[in-house]
């Protein structure tokens, strides 16, 4: 019985272990901002990678979730003197669900249907990436080492994560990144980019009615600056620009002594993200209203997951895996930003999306397809499998 047989074979069994595993995962809290939650999610990462003798190390968090690094040795790691040998499978721990999330609405499954929040966005993820490692641990074959990453503020642009995805990535041959699978079981070959700022706007406070003339509106100058941020959009070149939060003043009679924006830019192209950042900038530098004064402070960030060369490969390799394990896919262009465009940047052949199937990401209705749980990881099994004789 060859390698892949066995690893395939025993995956088949586990999609009652993969769905225990699972639900223990999504009844976790585990927002961004709450790292208890999100290192007892990483408890049980680490729980499961020793039940597997998976030696994992922890990149400790000051402000969010650990980063999990477990790592499966593999293949021969000297052989062709390449500093490129790990194969990364990534996924990330936090979701964006507040406080109490999962004892208002814990896992559960009906009809196939698996909900929960996080449940695929991306717990489901992280499971798959459990078990092919733990198959390779048991069964051998991975033509390298394989290095399971589980990071844990995702969501908000991993600001800690970053610099241990980009570490990590620098010494990758390929990356998988086990988000969730779309609805129509495609992967994702290619990301927008985002940045993610807060605008601060200060003007002077005064009587709306005694003493109107002595204030200076920090609403009416965001009003105004909002306008102009907004006209940067340009949908031909996938540039896209929101201000989706906006608070400010102090009472409905005063003027306003104070506003605020939070934008949300979205692009393609890595040469556009400096060209718009500069104009946002402009915006924001140059008082409309006299008097008032304005600061833009960046929150988070995601780089494209760029097409290229790599990622094409990749994605063949993929396809035909997925074919042998009993699915068709296709390779599609997301619009939401992820941690694959952070290990693109650096230079690692990556593909995002290998996850089970699901959808309606960071909303009540968020489901994931039982179903893809096994063929799923099936189908990065045999991909890794294949790195060789695929030449990637």
């Amino acid at each position: 019985m060859s390698t892949e047989t066995r690893i395939t074979e025993w995956l088949a069994t586990q999609q009652a272990a993969m769905l225990a595993e699972l639900e223990a995962m999504v009844n976790i809290d585990g927002g961004s901002y709450d790292k208890a939650g999100v290192d007892a999610v990483g408890a049980r990462v680490k729980a499961f990678c020793d039940r597997y003798q998976i030696p994992v190390e922890t990149i400790a968090g000051a402000r969010h979730g650990d980063c999990l690094r477990a790592t499966l040795a593999g293949g021969d790691a000297t052989a062709s003197g390449n500093a490129r040998q790990n194969i990364v499978l990534m996924g990330h721990r936090d979701t964006v669900f507040p406080k109490g999330e999962p004892e208002r609405r814990p896992f559960k499954v009906e009809n196939g249907i698996a909900t929960g929040p996080g449940v695929c966005d991306m717990k489901a993820g992280l499971v798959q990436n459990l078990f092919v490692m733990a198959a390779f641990a048991q069964f051998g074959g991975a033509p390298g080492p394989l290095v399971g990453l589980f990071t844990g503020d995702e969501e908000i642009g991993s600001p800690e994560g970053r610099p241990v995805i980009e570490a990590t990535a620098r010494t990758a041959r390929v990356v998988f990144n086990s988000e969730p699978g779309r609805p129509s079981g495609a992967v994702v070959t290619g990301r927008k980019g985002g940045v993610f700022m807060v605008m601060d706007i200060e003007g002077k406070a005064a009587h709306s009615g005694g003493n109107f003339e002595a204030g200076i509106s920090a609403i009416e100058e965001l009003a105004r600056k909002i306008q102009a941020i907004h006209a940067l959009t340009d949908i031909p070149r996938g540039i896209t620009l929101n201000v989706g939060l906006v608070s400010g003043g102090q009472s409905v009679n005063t003027v306003a002594p104070w506003a605020q924006g939070q934008i949300d830019l979205r692009y393609i192209h890595p040469e556009d993200r400096d060209d718009i950042m500069g104009r946002i900038h402009a915006i924001v530098d140059k008082a409309q209203v006299p008097g008032t004064r304005a600061s833009l402070t960046i929150r988070g960030e995601f780089l494209p997951l760029a097409q290229n060369p790599g990622t094409d490969a990749v994605f063949g390799l993929y396809k035909a895996a997925a074919a042998e394990s009993g699915f068709e896919t296709m390779g599609e262009f997301a619009g939401g930003c992820a941690d694959s465009g952070f290990t693109a940047a650096v230079g690692a052949p990556t593909l995002c999306a290998v996850g089970p199937v699901g959808g309606k990401a960071h909303s009540p209705e968020e489901y994931l397809e039982v179903a893809s749980l096994v063929p799923r990881a099936q189908a990065l099994a045999r991909a890794i499998l294949k790195l060789d004789s695929a030449g990637i």
